[in-house]
């Protein structure tokens, strides 16, 4: 399965106050889903719970309930984080197969799931280097001139998929994407840390970004984290010198 979601987690995060009735019905062509249970998770007191359930029969699923408002949500499979989506009003249908996970029926599911094939793109671009390198050895190609060629478009491919996570997040900072967006990506970080791109973020961030609970658990976790380096980080305020998330101190952890 798709390891952009690559994590397991997710995030509650409200546009509404209001009762939500939702529906999502969903299909998996994978043999080894059927019988198992999926589960819908959010990040609800500085863990996952779950909300619902529902066995997969023949291939196919279905989630009725009410919730207080919009959220985004995991869906799960045992320990395994199959695919996020945002949980809403809409009836939503849900598509799993070998090849693609994909949620159809709102708009911002729509926003959401051509962020995540834009970044799976850049993913397999980068995953396919290693191949490219064999096959420029094979030609017979100057090893020198394969280093500085790989290097190049690998830095190339970062950058192209650091901008297009920052430009997403700073785009969607007032609904459920963003912050459901920074909680996926700060997740794969072995500890909390205030990078470049995080730092970044944060200084454009609006009040209903900074004030979700998943994104300030982390940032005050990350700034702990920054003082112990010996880095200064504050609101608003740039770091004189930022470290990477391998850098950060073992046994930290989002509080």
């Amino acid at each position: 399965m798709r390891k952009f979601l690559w994590i397991g987690a997710l995030l509650a995060a409200f546009s509404s106050c209001h009762q939500v009735e939702y529906l999502v019905e969903g299909n998996s062509t994978i043999q080894r889903m059927d019988g198992k249970k999926l589960y819908l998770k959010v990040y609800k007191d500085n863990d996952l719970v779950d909300i619902d359930s529902s066995d997969v029969v023949h291939g196919k699923f279905s989630f009725v309930g009410g919730l207080d408002s919009v959220m985004m949500v995991n869906l799960f499979m045992d320990d395994e984080c199959v695919m996020p989506f945002v949980l809403g009003p809409e009836e939503l249908s849900i598509h799993i197969s070998a090849a693609q996970q994909y949620v159809t029926g709102s708009a911002l599911n729509d926003t959401l799931y051509s962020f995540i094939q834009k970044k799976n793109r850049l993913d397999n671009q980068m995953a396919e280097l290693p191949h490219k390198e064999s096959q420029m050895i094979m030609d017979g190609v100057d090893e020198n001139v394969i280093m500085v060629r790989l290097n190049d478009e690998a830095t190339r491919l970062a950058h192209l998929s650091d901008r297009l996570i920052t430009n997403f997040i700073t785009s969607n900072f007032d609904n459920v994407l963003g912050p459901g967006v920074f909680m996926i990506i700060t997740s794969s970080y072995p500890y909390p840390i205030v990078t470049p791109q995080i730092e970044e973020i944060w200084t454009k961030a609006t009040p209903y970004f900074k004030n979700d609970v998943y994104v300030r658990n982390y940032m005050k976790a990350a700034r702990q984290n920054m003082e112990q380096f010996g880095y200064g980080f504050d609101d608003g305020q740039q770091a004189d010198s930022m470290a990477s998330p391998a850098e950060a101190l073992p046994g930290d952890s989002v509080n």
